[in-house]
């Protein structure tokens, strides 16, 4: 081979593979650009579960706070003998009724005559007839929730504790309202 053609061989060799050299470099470029991309996506999606997690844990908080200052403003004031007005089960409520007794959400309800003005006592029992007047919100009366096998019962103006299997007063509390 002449010296020329050598010379425009190597020519023609160096300028395809300088371009193919530039090609296989910037392939190298977008493959580390999109492993960045991948990388950036991924860093905004943890962000943003973060983010997420710790809005969810603010407004959990934030309900528990409500319901905590809810409760102590419908609890049972002691010193205070009109509690209960204005809440929505007592809204049948039109003071104490000769023969009849009061339990909040359930209404008005027929006593015998015998039990008219009973002051219950632990360790006596509730008769079944009255066993069904549960109390549905211990909280509002500062009662922890009853351990199980027990129920609060409306019993005229009380509160009593009691199993429900047998009827067994455990605890009252009296003078509710």
């Amino acid at each position: 081979m002449n010296h020329l053609t050598r010379a425009a061989v190597l020519g023609l060799v160096l300028a395809t593979a300088a371009p193919m050299a530039a090609e296989a470099q910037s392939r190298y470029d977008r493959r580390d650009d999109r492993r960045e991309f991948r990388q950036d996506r991924r860093d905004d999606r943890r962000d943003y579960r973060q983010d997420r997690r710790e809005d969810r844990r603010e407004f959990r908080q934030d309900r528990r706070d409500d319901r905590r200052d809810f409760r102590h403003d419908q609890r049972w004031d002691r010193d205070n003998r009109d509690w209960w007005r204005g809440r929505s089960d007592f809204r049948d409520y039109r003071g104490a009724r000769n023969g009849y007794w009061y339990a909040p959400s359930y209404g008005y309800y027929r006593v015998e005559p015998r039990y008219h003005g009973y002051r219950w006592q632990r360790g006596h029992y509730l008769p079944s007839t009255y066993r069904s007047y549960y109390v549905r919100d211990p909280y509002a009366y500062g009662l922890r929730p009853a351990p199980r096998g027990y129920r609060y019962v409306h019993a005229g103006n009380d509160i009593v504790l009691i199993a429900i299997a047998t009827g067994l007063i455990a605890s009252v509390l009296s003078g509710v309202y």
